[in-house]
């Protein structure tokens, strides 16, 4: 069955760095979309960034505009999220989530992934 299994998480200071990574096993094929979102204790989950993995192209919300970055490895069996210039308001769990269907609509939407990962802490201090 497919896994999702998150890495990387942990406590920075305002102004450092992470970076996430997401291990896909027991698909029988590469993903059609894969994408991180972060969710706080009393708040929906909401997307992060997003790419296709086909084309390779990736999406941003706003807030994160030019200090994250998602990434697939060559084999795409490995998502990853470089985030830079951490600000404490980015302190949430970061899941990773996969899907399979060739489908239309948003990719910020959390019901278009039928894959979800466990989640990886990530805390940001002032």
């Amino acid at each position: 069955r497919v896994q999702l299994v998150e890495s990387g998480g942990g406590s920075v200071q305002a102004g450092g760095s992470l970076r996430l990574s997401c291990s896909v096993s027991g698909a029988p094929s590469s993903s059609h979309l894969m994408a991180w979102f972060r969710q706080v204790p009393g708040k929906e989950r909401e997307a992060v960034a997003t790419i296709y993995t086909g084309s390779g192209n990736a999406y941003y919300v706003d807030s994160v505009k030019g200090r994250f970055t998602i990434s697939q490895d060559n084999a795409k069996n490995t998502l990853f999220l470089q985030m830079n210039s951490l600000k404490p308001e980015d302190t949430a769990m970061y899941y990773c989530a996969a899907d399979w269907r060739v489908l239309g609509g948003s990719s910020y939407q959390v019901a278009r992934y039928g894959y979800w990962g466990q989640g990886t802490q990530v805390t940001v201090s002032s």
